[in-house]
C-alpha cells in the first residue's frame, strides 16, 4: 500500500458523495455530458486570492501566470481577481484578450518569441519580458517598423535558484533570461534606443513549499534589483519577483506559510533604498492560485484482478493528467490526492491501483492506494488538478481527445 497526497480543504459532501459548487460528482458529470471531466471551483479560486491578498504587502501586485490553466471561464474570473496576467506564447496572449483582459495588464515572457508574436504584442502595448539581446534587438526593429514604442522589460537570469523548488528557472546556464552581469548594458541600450523600459522580470524557480526558501529567494532577488539599479543609474518602473509558491501534492507535503512570506517581504520593502521608492513590484503565480481548485473526474469502466492486485480501469488517464501519472517533471512517482467520488464518505477497505485507458504501462493515476471498494460506474476524483492538467497533457495520444472542463 502506498500513501496518497492530502486532499485540499474546502470540498463538500452531499449524501456521501463528493460535491463541488453545491453539485455532486454525478450531477456535475450529467451537466457536462460525459467523463472525463475537469471541474474548477470558483469558491476555491476566490478564497485563495482573498487569503493571499490578506497575507501579502499592500504594495505587492498579484499576477496570474495563465500557463497554469488557460480555460476561458477561469481566465474571465481571474481577470476580476488579479492585477495582471503573464503569458508565455502568442496563443496565450489571444486567449487572455478573448477573456477580456486589458492588453496593458499583460506581460509576455518565454524564449523563442516569433516576429509575428512580437509584432502583435508591441502593437497592443503588451510588455515584453525579453529573454536575450537578440530578442530585444528584434523588438526594437519591429517597433520602429510599426512606429510604436515597444514596452520592454528584461528577464534576468540570476546567479541563484529557488532552493527546494520542483523546477529551477534560474542560476547557471539557462535558456531563460539574460545573465545578470549583462543586464545593465542591455538596459542602457534599450533606454538610449528610446524603448519604454519597464524594468525586470526575475524568476528563479517554482513549486517550493518552504517559506524560508521563498523568503531567501525574494531577499536575493531584491538585492539583485538594487545592484542592477545602481549599475544602470535608473530605477526600474516595475519588477516582477517571480513566483515559486507550491501546493501540497504528495504524502507529507505541507502548505506554504504565506503569512511568514508576506511578513518578510513587507520588512524587505521597508528596507529598500530610496531610488526604488516608486518602483512597482509584483509576483506571478499560476499553480498556487488554481491548482487546488481543480478536480479531475473519471469513470471506472472495468475492475480486474491480476496476480492478486486490484486494478480500477478508468476512461481517463495520463493524456489528461500527465503530471498525476508521474511523467511531468517528477523524479520519483508518488500518488496525488485521490478519492472515490461516489463513495466519498466510505471507509477504505482495499488496496487498488487506478489506471487509465491508454495502451501504455505509464498510464497509472494512483498506485496501490488504500480506497473504499469501487466498481464499474463509480467516479474517481483526482485532486490538485487545476494546474498543468488539461493544457499540459497529450490529449490526442491514441486519438483519445480532450477532457471536458467546467467552472462551478
Amino acid at each position: 500500500m502506498k500513501a496518497t497526497g492530502p486532499i485540499p480543504a474546502g470540498y463538500d459532501r452531499i449524501d456521501g458523495e463528493l460535491a463541488i459548487g453545491g453539485m455532486t460528482a454525478r450531477a456535475l458529470v450529467e451537466a457536462a455530458g460525459d467523463t472525463p471531466l475537469f471541474v474548477y471551483s470558483a469558491r476555491h479560486l476566490r478564497t485563495r486570492m482573498s487569503d493571499l491578498r490578506a497575507a501579502m504587502p499592500e504594495r505587492l501586485a498579484l499576477h496570474y501566470a495563465m500557463k497554469g490553466n488557460p480555460f476561458s471561464p477561469v481566465l474571465t474570473l481571474m481577470n476580476e481577481l488579479v492585477d495582471g496576467f503573464d503569458v508565455a506564447s502568442g496563443g496565450e496572449l489571444e486567449l487572455a484578450l478573448n477573456a477580456g483582459v486589458d492588453a496593458a495588464r499583460i506581460s509576455f515572457a518565454g524564449p523563442g518569441k516569433r516576429d509575428r508574436e512580437l509584432q502583435r504584442a508591441i502593437s497592443l502595448g503588451v510588455t515584453l519580458n525579453c529573454e536575450s539581446e537578440g530578442e530585444a534587438a528584434r523588438a526594437l526593429a519591429i517597433g520602429a517598423q510599426l512606429g510604436i514604442t515597444p514596452r520592454i522589460a528584461i528577464r534576468v537570469n540570476p546567479s541563484f535558484d529557488l532552493k527546494g523548488s520542483g523546477m529551477k528557472m534560474g542560476g547557471g546556464a539557462k535558456q531563460f533570461g539574460v545573465d545578470a552581469e549583462r543586464v545593465p548594458a542591455l538596459a542602457e541600450h534599450l533606454i538610449a534606443a528610446g524603448a519604454d523600459w519597464r524594468g525586470f522580470h526575475i524568476y528563479a524557480g517554482s513549486q517550493a513549499l518552504s517559506a524560508d526558501a521563498i523568503i531567501a529567494m525574494q531577499a536575493q532577488t531584491l538585492a539583485l534589483v538594487g545592484e542592477l539599479t545602481d549599475a544602470i543609474g535608473a530605477a526600474p518602473p516595475h519588477v516582477n519577483l517571480g513566483g515559486g509558491f507550491g501546493i501540497p501534492y504528495f504524502p507529507g507535503d505541507e502548505p506554504v506559510d504565506i503569512q511568514a512570506v508576506g511578513a518578510a517581504l513587507s520588512e524587505a520593502f521597508d528596507a529598500l533604498p530610496d531610488i526604488l521608492a516608486e518602483t512597482e513590484f509584483c509576483i506571478e503565480l499560476g499553480r498556487y492560485l488554481v491548482g487546488e481548485a481543480g478536480v479531475y473526474l473519471t469513470r471506472i469502466v472495468d475492475r480486474k484482478i491480476s496476480h492478486g492486485e486490484v486494478f480500477l480501469i478508468t476512461d481517463g488517464g495520463l493524456h489528461h493528467q500527465l503530471a498525476a501519472s508521474g511523467n511531468f517533471g517528477t523524479v520519483i512517482r508518488r500518488n496525488y490526492p485521490v478519492a472515490i467520488a461516489t463513495r466519498y464518505e466510505a471507509e477504505p477497505e482495499e488496496v487498488a491501483s487506478i489506471v487509465g485507458c491508454l495502451c501504455t504501462p505509464l498510464d497509472k493515476l494512483s498506485d496501490s492506494a488504500h480506497l473504499p471498494r469501487a466498481d464499474v460506474g463509480d467516479l474517481v476524483a483526482i485532486f490538485c488538478a487545476g494546474a498543468y492538467g488539461a493544457s499540459a497533457s497529450p490529449a490526442n495520444f491514441l486519438g483519445q481527445g480532450p477532457a471536458k472542463e467546467m467552472l462551478v
